[in-house]
């Protein structure tokens, strides 16, 4: 009950004081405002951080599941080919 009645006493003082207790809840509300904005600071600085060590790993995976161009135009270059000479074989066939 004492303990109670201490903390009541205490703020009650500290709302209905002078400017000093006024200027001393503004700078409270700045060191929170503050801190919240330095800890949201950090967490995206880390955010930032982890997608860039993410997509370095992409960039050094990517090129190992796909096919690079110069070698899907030598394929495209073989499958034309290989169409061209069907084709030649049924124009000659059609000829007979």
């Amino acid at each position: 009950m004492a303990a109670q009645t201490l903390l009541t006493l205490a703020l009650s003082t500290l709302c209905t004081s002078d400017i000093m207790d006024t200027q001393t809840l503004i700078n409270l509300g700045g060191a929170i405002i503050l801190a919240g904005m330095g800890w949201l600071a950090r967490e995206l600085w880390g955010a930032v951080k982890d997608l860039r060590k993410d997509l370095h790993i992409i960039e050094v995976v990517l090129p190992s599941h796909y096919i690079r161009k110069d070698e899907f135009q030598e394929g495209v270059k073989e499958l034309k080919d290989i169409c061209r000479q069907i084709f030649e074989r049924l124009e000659n066939k059609a000829d007979k």
